[in-house]
């Protein structure tokens, strides 16, 4: 899939989000980059055999003080490629990852760790099975 395509698929995950969601965000930038670098994947834990769909870098809401100003936008960085392998050419299936990697960076970018967000994933899951 071309860049700005994916991009638009971002795009649409972003405007998918809830309002609240949506409008607590702040001085954030969304990014596109077509892998995760080696390197940046060992800094975050990941194993070889797994893959890093997104990355949330930047000072979250939650431990932003006073002196919170003049600094760069938080970036979050969704990689294209590990997405598409694992979508496969379905495109529905490749929408709904990246509305849940946004979902989730977008946690972190809130101040939420991963141990909750994991829990607010699977709480979500199974509100929708039930």
């Amino acid at each position: 899939m071309k860049k700005n395509a994916f991009e638009q698929l971002i795009r649409e995950a972003i405007s998918a989000l809830p309002e609240h969601g949506r409008k607590a965000m702040d001085n954030v930038a969304f990014v596109v980059e077509m892998d995760a670098r080696r390197k940046k994947a060992k800094e975050v834990g990941i194993k070889v055999d797994e893959m890093l769909l997104g990355l949330y870098e930047g000072i979250p809401k939650t431990k932003r003080g006073a002196g919170y100003f003049g600094v760069l936008p938080d970036k979050i960085t969704i990689f294209q490629q590990p997405l598409e392998e694992l979508a496969g050419r379905d495109e529905k299936k490749l929408k709904k990852l990246i509305y849940g990697v946004v979902w989730h960076e977008v946690g972190h970018h809130l101040g939420f760790d991963e141990k909750e967000i994991r829990a607010l994933e699977a709480k979500k899951r199974k509100s929708k099975i039930i």
